[in-house]
Parts: C-alpha cells; structure tokens; sequence
C-alpha cells in the first residue's frame, strides 16, 4: 500500500508515519508538508509545499497512491473563526478534492476530534466546521472515507507535540496517561494505536465511516 501523509511533523502525523514505516504492508509514504520531518528511511519521501490551497505545481507526484492519511489539525482556542474556517475546512477540502480526482481508487482517513457536529446545527463553530468538513469529505468519489474521531491521544515512541508546555505535561502525565488508555478505552488511545488502525482500515475497510477511541483501539 502507497500512502500520502499530511501532517507529518504534528504529534498526530508523527505517530501515524512511525507506524506506516514500520507496517510491512506500507511500501512507500509521501509527506507533504511545508517544512521536512526530520526522518530518514527508505520508504520516506517528501515534497515540501506551501500553499494548501493549490496543489496544481505537485499534482504529477500526487498520482498513484492508494491512500491518504490527513493528519493537519488546528485547535480553535483564541483563534479568529474565519481563519480555523479556512485552516479546517479550505485546506482540508482543497488536498482532498485534488486527490479524489488524481486517485479514484483511493481510501481517504481523516483525523478529526471527539464532539464533531455531524448536524452542522448545534452551538459550538469549531464543532460545526469540523462536521461540515466530515460530511464534504464524505460526499467525495473515493473508494472509502473514514474519519477518525479520537478523545485523548497518549503519544509513544518519542512522538512530541510542537508545544513545549504541551510536551512537559505528557512528560508529568505519562503513568496516569497508561491507566487511562487501559481503563478508559472509549476516552483514550495512543499514537501508535491510531497509527495502525488507520493503516488497517484503510487496507481492509471498516463496516462505518466514523470511528470514536472505541472503535479506533478495537480495530
């Protein structure tokens, strides 16, 4: 399986292609993003680009691929709404329809949150944003897409937020985190756990289109 990962550098990304580089059913990733990773492997490659809204200069190194894992995700906390519109929904939506028309036969996996609107009616925007994104997503010409709804997140294997306080809270957290993702499965999981289920529903399918912790720590 060829796989194109967005967001390869945030703490999502990260765990998703340490698992996609040590999962033998993975041949070949491509990271997209706007700086490098930092990783070297054989299997690794990447095209550095900035403008997420027009993918029209790299479209001949898109083709080919049998999914996309889109790991880009902003959090809404002190930002203007029009901006999280566009980072959320502009972005998203740009890379996918590119890819819907260079891969037809592509499975699309979207990392979104616990709490989206699938309505598009309730009260919170980032809720809403997130549902509408889902529900375009959705409506696009891929052989499947699944979008990937997890609560807390423990990350693994030397997976780190870009945050620095973020990073020193996992730090303090670590143990309690553990329990957590034990007692707590359909609050919690891990990197390395959403790495591989997103790597098997994209190979085998899954029986619905959105998966919650639940689901992502039973695959």
């Amino acid at each position: 399986m060829k796989v194109i990962l967005f967001g390869a550098t945030g703490m999502v990304g990260q765990g998703v292609l340490r698992e996609c580089l040590v999962d033998a059913s993975v041949t070949e990733v491509l990271a997209v993003g706007r700086s490098p990773t930092g990783v070297q492997h054989a299997k690794l490659h990447e095209v550095l680009h900035d403008n997420f809204t027009d993918f029209s200069k790299i479209e001949s190194q898109l083709a080919g691929y049998d999914a996309c894992f889109f790991c880009l995700g902003v959090s809404s906390i002190g930002m203007d709404p029009e901006r999280y519109r566009h980072l959320t929904y502009d972005v998203t939506m740009a890379a996918a329809k590119t890819l819907a028309r260079l891969n037809p036969g592509m499975v699309f996996t979207y990392v979104t949150g616990k709490g989206t609107d699938s309505t598009e009616q309730g009260s919170l925007r980032w809720a809403r944003v997130k549902g509408k994104t889902e529900n375009d997503l959705l409506k696009l010409p891929f052989k499947a897409a699944y979008m990937f709804r997890p609560s807390g997140i423990q990350p693994l294997h030397g997976v780190r937020s870009k945050t620095g306080w973020i990073n020193a809270v996992y730090a303090v957290t670590a143990p309690l985190l553990s329990w957590m993702v034990r007692a707590t499965p359909n609050h919690m999981t891990t990197s390395e756990q959403l790495g591989r289920a997103m790597i098997k529903v994209a190979r085998d399918g899954y029986p619905k289109p959105i998966l919650e912790s639940a689901d992502i720590n039973a695959v």
